[in-house]
């Protein structure tokens, strides 16, 4: 099978999607027995569910995952067991402190206002041809940077600029994905010689460590000082901190931070982005929903 896969790397999510679709929802991947590729890949809901829901106790995630995404540090993607549910317990009592909740909807709702929708007028009066993947991408870069480390990148604006830790965050997600795709001993050689995927890896790794680094270094003189302060997560964390609601050493370190904030980038940018380009890529595809849409925000949105 491995062939097959290498032959398909460049479009590896249409590949899986015709195996699962060719396979009942469920597909059994078995690579030359030398290189520990051997996988299960599951779209059936029933086994999600179990997975993800009932009885995720008995998936833990375990060494060779961790190992693949080490940039995440041990923030929750790469956590199992205790470490999980004391971090999934943390986020969901920082999440719904109502001091970060009004600041999420203020600060996602600007960046629409003043971000996106502007520039999809911008486009559209022009008659410009973007990608919307990337325009969302960018908005959702943003949103989890400012509601997360209270830093606005401005990856969305008219001029569509190079971010360095964007791309560098770009570079370090599509990397690890690939160490999943190869023989152990191939990626590990690369890093040991600093070439190829792993090179990139590590290059991005470094920048967006600097970057989020200097954000938890600016977040908490900002605390210091007492002044008005934006109810971003990292402030929340680190007012509880000062305030002796978090006992925990873990959570007072700069590393838990930083894998926090590695963490939640991966779980916000990219599965709000894809969703927001499948919503238009069906709207646009189905005109008598887009009329009804359409309809609805006239009848309960738009002044008279």
């Amino acid at each position: 099978m491995l062939p097959g896969l290498l032959q398909n790397l460049s479009n590896v999510h249409e590949y899986f999607t015709w195996l699962l679709k060719h396979n009942g929802g469920t597909f059994e991947f078995k690579g030359p027995w030398f290189t520990g590729m051997n996988f299960v890949l599951t779209s059936d809901p029933m086994n999600v569910h179990n997975i993800c829901s009932k009885n995720f106790s008995n998936y833990p995630k375990g060494p060779e995952f961790q190992e693949a995404f080490e940039s995440l540090g041990d923030g929750i993607f790469n956590s199992d067991h205790d470490s999980w549910g004391f971090q999934r317990k943390l986020f969901h009592t920082l999440l719904k402190d109502n001091r970060y909740k009004a600041f999420f909807e203020e600060a996602v709702k600007g960046k629409v206002e003043k971000g996106l929708i502007p520039i999809l007028d911008h486009v559209s009066s022009l008659g410009i041809e973007v990608d919307l993947r990337d325009v969302f991408q960018r908005f959702t870069f943003d949103s989890v940077c400012l509601t997360v480390l209270g830093h606005d990148p401005n990856c969305l604006s008219i001029e569509f600029p190079n971010v360095a830790h964007s791309k560098a965050f770009n570079e370090m997600e599509e990397n690890s994905f690939y160490r999943h795709f190869v023989p152990k001993r191939w990626w590990k050689l690369q890093r040991k010689l600093q070439i190829g995927s792993e090179k990139k890896l590590l290059r991005g790794w470094k920048v967006l460590d600097e970057f989020v680094y200097e954000c938890i270094s600016t977040k908490r003189k900002e605390t210091l000082k007492k002044e008005e302060l934006k109810m971003d997560l990292f402030t929340t964390i680190v007012m509880e901190e000062e305030e002796g609601e978090m006992n925990d050493k873990i959570t007072k370190s700069n590393k838990f931070l930083r894998d926090t904030a590695f963490n939640l980038l991966a779980a916000g940018r990219d599965t709000v982005s894809s969703g927001l380009t499948w919503l238009f890529w069906l709207v646009a595809t189905h005109p008598l929903v887009e009329a009804k849409i359409l309809e609805e925000i006239k009848e309960h949105l738009l002044d008279n």
